[in-house]
């Protein structure tokens, strides 16, 4: 059985040729692919330490099951997608709701391996009738409103729990991470965001030996005199342990709130899938299905233990873009460092004690990039706003999603924000087509421009 666990050297394993690309069944000297390896890690270090925080999970547990899941991806692909799997951003929005609705975290993780099993159903659905029923039922236009409502609705997150507990220390950071993302360029681009965290973390520390305590909201909300970096816990904490373990709950409420995040981890699947066939000159359209099914696995197995779920990371195609180097072996290396820095309790209490100012630098940035996705998913799409059934479903879900109106059915039973404005996106579109004339039906729910998963040649790709 081929698991894609073997590797032919790629030259004289040292570098690829010029014009050549490092194949993902082949690999360079074992040294040269430890530190790609690494390099894979560090390239994920800020979305994967910031996610878990901003969720309320455990960052050691994040990490760790981030190299496990990586590990069934590359199984399940038979080592055909190189990929690295880290924590999630787009369920952190859906965290911050069910912990104000009173949950724990049992709760989210119990709603995230909900969504985990959804996502596992549609890849076996796309393996069986193709990625047209992904189409078919969220068009471009559907699949950016969603994606755009998550990204936004997070906002009100940044302005009232992270800004007020030292708006400088943010300011700074935001314009610092800003900078990083724009100007710099190659690998160290790709990492913008862990440079960011470095930063707050130096200037939160600066901050703390020039002026002293500072007054303000601090992560409960209330307002005292406290250090902005606390660093306590990281000096008790153990080098080596395992990190804590929890089962999941299971809440309608929440799982409702969470099951519109399946339609964002599609996109990013499909897109990290055609942009690494892209590359690699290898048409992975027949992976699809699988991918997303491995996904999903992926994040079950995180969150039945207290994890939180996984997806695919750009930040790694990345790496391999400026590398030229798409072996998985780099990918289980990458996976071996991630179980290590999972296993040193003292590690997750440094990623812990990031100070609140320099997160609300940090996600009034990725918060924003995040819902600006789903407008590149209408521009890739070529979605005609000026049509009135693309626009009034997406302007309705998109308000309804971000301002959190709610919808309350009986005392117990209410629909509100995300799980509201996708519902309304998603049957707001599909009836009124069901009533439109004819002329603003003019696009195919069954378009080339999608369908092209299904076979090379169908149509354009994104990636």
């Amino acid at each position: 059985m081929n698991l894609g666990v073997r590797w032919t050297l790629h030259g004289d394993g040292r570098t690829p040729a010029p014009g050549a690309v490092v194949r993902p069944d082949e690999r360079l000297s074992w040294p040269r692919t430890l530190g790609l390896g690494a390099q894979h890690v560090v390239a994920m270090f800020g979305a994967s330490f910031v996610a878990p925080v901003l969720m309320g999970l455990d960052p050691n547990l994040a990490i760790m099951m981030s190299g496990v899941a990586t590990v069934v991806f590359l199984l399940a692909t038979r080592g055909r997608v190189p990929s690295y799997l880290g924590c999630s951003l787009s369920f952190v929005g859906v965290a911050a709701v069910i912990r104000a609705q009173g949950g724990t975290s049992a709760t989210v993780t119990g709603a995230c391996f909900v969504v985990g099993v959804a996502l596992f159903l549609v890849g076996l659905a796309v393996r069986r009738f193709g990625a047209r029923v992904i189409h078919a039922a969220m068009p471009p236009i559907v699949t950016g409103a969603v994606v755009m409502l998550i990204g936004f609705n997070l906002a009100p997150v940044t302005a009232s729990t992270y800004w007020p507990q030292d708006q400088w220390t943010a300011l700074l950071t935001m314009l610092v991470t800003g900078a990083a993302v724009v100007c710099l360029r190659g690998f160290f681009s790709r990492i913008a965001i862990f440079l960011g965290l470095v930063f707050g973390y130096a200037v939160s520390w600066a901050f703390d030996r020039i002026f002293g305590r500072i007054h303000a909201a601090d992560a409960s909300g209330k307002v005292t005199d406290h250090w902005r970096l606390n660093l306590s816990g990281v000096e008790h904490a153990d080098w080596i342990g395992l990190p804590s373990f929890h089962g999941p709950s299971f809440q309608w409420s929440a799982i409702l709130v969470a099951l519109p995040v399946v339609i964002a981890l599609v996109a990013e699947n499909a897109g990290h899938v055609k942009a690494v066939g892209e590359m690699t000159g290898d048409p992975l359209d027949d992976e699809l299905g699988t991918a997303i099914s491995a996904d999903g696995a992926a994040s079950m197995l995180s969150t039945a233990v207290g994890g939180p779920p996984n997806t695919t990371y750009s930040e790694n195609i990345g790496v391999m873009a400026a590398t030229r180097v798409y072996s998985t072996a780099a990918y289980w290396a990458a996976a071996g460092f991630a179980l290590l820095f999972g296993v040193c309790p003292k590690f997750g209490a440094v990623v812990a004690a990031i100070p609140g100012g320099v997160l609300g630098g940090i996600t009034v940035i990725l918060y924003g990039m995040i819902g600006l996705l789903g407008a590149q998913i209408w521009l890739n799409a070529r979605v005609d706003l000026r049509n009135p059934l693309n626009l009034v479903p997406a302007a309705a879900g998109i308000i309804i999603g971000i301002g959190g109106v709610t919808l309350k059915f009986t005392d117990n039973f209410s629909l509100n924000g995300i799980a509201l404005g996708t519902i309304v996106v998603i049957t707001g579109y599909h009836a009124l087509r069901a009533m439109a004339p004819a002329h603003l039906r003019q696009e195919p729910l069954l378009d080339a421009g999608t369908s092209a998963y299904d076979g090379p040649g169908d149509g354009p790709t994104k990636a």
